[in-house]
């Protein structure tokens, strides 16, 4: 049995060599390593967009010792703007989050998504061979399991949506809302990060399709598709064993003896729904009620640049960095400033240091399908304190944070006291138990579990 993994993004990218060759480089991100392992041991293809050097079709991976197939979909510059910029980032990404104000519902970006996906579809079509299994990701790709049920009707199919489900009110804002529901259900499993999710689609399958709902099953035009919650893991040991390597405890103890302060760490995307305003916000009113903190805490604000074409993205960035400064204005004094501004991306090494450094993470988006940030701070600090949001998908696996609504400033603020004045005994006692959780469900037995149950169906 071989593997045929969908997504947008692939598992490498291409780098230019001096010599005029490409070298393969494994992306960054839980996608790639949970499935890369898992098809390098299965064998199959890996079909994705080829956004660099699209002329390079099909590429044999790992570069070293290849064991499956990365098949390349090229996209016009039209299909980028209209699938890629137009419905899946301004249509489903805001609406999944909650921002309806930043939706745009645009008839002719719905129609290259519908093309797109098609693409997509008839490639893995092409790629399947009898036994295969085939397992389509997240949202920029919906429409891909019905449209291969069309084509194979027995294949064992799969699907995980990787960001929030919205509630059926905001989710019948979308004008193809049965469109898209019908080609999720085009899969026999369709997973998602939690259980509120799970509800939250079967809701809006009862409400747009008539569909009859069962516990954990959807029955739709003759089949029936599993709906099941699977939150997705880190590879708990990689960052435990980056974290206590001697180069990286170095740099974390350098990180510290350079601000000889507590260290509050906060790392995103640099995306509206990640909350970056309001946590400054909040550490604002924090230095207001507590001046006696000042000169003895800092925030390092970690922002890696996202979709920096977007004008929103655009006037994102403007805002945080507005508010970085204003906020460094006010509290700055005796060559102390409140707050270390860091924008471009980062090594996991550099990140890990600075998990290790922190003494309080603030994980606090406005909304989000999981948040690995949460979990690979656990696996990395020694008796650090973590804040999440509420809205994380995460906040449901990891009870033992300091859970709060990142819409409250003054509620964001009295957590931050709390999680400064915790016992190292408790703040070591709650890791141990978030710990425990995450060595229970990594990635690699999260990835190899859904495939498995794909197959069973």
């Amino acid at each position: 049995m071989a593997l045929i993994v969908v997504s947008n993004r692939e598992p490498y990218a291409p780098r230019s060599r001096d010599d005029g060759g490409l070298d393969w480089v494994p992306s960054i991100g839980g996608l790639t390593a949970a499935l890369d392992p898992a098809l390098q041991h299965t064998g199959g293809t890996w079909i994705a967009w080829g956004e660099a050097h699209p002329d390079v079709r099909e590429v044999q991976l790992p570069q070293d010792n290849p064991r499956y197939r990365l098949q390349r979909l090229r996209l016009s510059e039209a299909e980028v703007r209209d699938f890629y910029h137009g419905f899946s980032n301004r249509a489903l990404w805001p609406m999944s989050h909650y921002f309806i104000e930043r939706t745009r519902y645009d008839v002719v970006a719905w129609q290259t998504y519908v093309t797109v996906n098609r693409r997509f579809a008839e490639a893995a079509v092409a790629a399947y061979r009898n036994g295969d299994t085939i397992w389509v990701h997240d949202y920029q790709l919906a429409l891909v399991p019905r449209m291969i049920r069309e084509m194979l009707p027995d294949a064992p199919i799969g699907f995980f949506w990787h960001i929030p489900w919205p509630s059926t009110e905001v989710f019948r804002t979308l004008p193809w809302d049965r469109e898209l529901l019908d080609g999720m259900l085009g899969a026999d499993l369709i997973g998602m990060h939690t259980t509120d999710y799970v509800r939250y689609f079967q809701a809006a399958c009862r409400r747009a399709l008539d569909a009859d709902t069962d516990e954990g099953v959807v029955h739709w035009q003759g089949r029936t598709s599993r709906v099941v919650a699977r939150p997705i893991g880190i590879e708990v040991d990689v960052f435990e064993d980056l974290a206590s390597r001697p180069d990286v405890e170095d740099e974390a103890d350098r990180i510290r003896r350079t601000l000889q302060t507590l260290i509050l760490l906060g790392v995103d995307r640099l995306d509206y729904t990640k909350g970056i305003p309001e946590r400054l916000e909040a550490f604002d009113a924090y230095l207001d009620r507590h001046p006696d903190a000042r000169g003895r805490i800092t925030l390092i604000q970690i922002a890696v640049p996202s979709r920096e074409q977007v004008d929103s993205y655009r006037q994102l960035r403007a805002r945080v960095e507005g508010l970085v400064g204003r906020i460094n204005g006010k509290h700055t004094h005796s060559g102390w400033s409140p707050i270390q501004y860091i924008y471009r991306g980062v090594s996991r090494e550099e990140l890990v240091a600075h998990y290790r450094a922190a003494d309080v993470m603030l994980v606090t988006p406005l909304r989000d399908g999981l948040n690995l940030v949460a979990k690979e701070f656990t696996a990395c600090s020694r008796d650090g304190a973590l804040i999440l949001s509420r809205f994380a998908g995460a906040a449901d696996e990891m009870k033992e944070a300091v859970q709060v609504n990142p819409y409250s400033p003054g509620g964001l603020a009295e957590a931050l006291q709390m999680a400064l004045n915790m016992p190292l005994e408790e703040k070591k006692a709650r890791l141990q138990r978030l710990r425990s959780r995450l060595h229970a469900s990594d990635l690699r037995t999260w990835a190899e579990d859904f495939v498995k149950e794909i197959a069973d169906q």
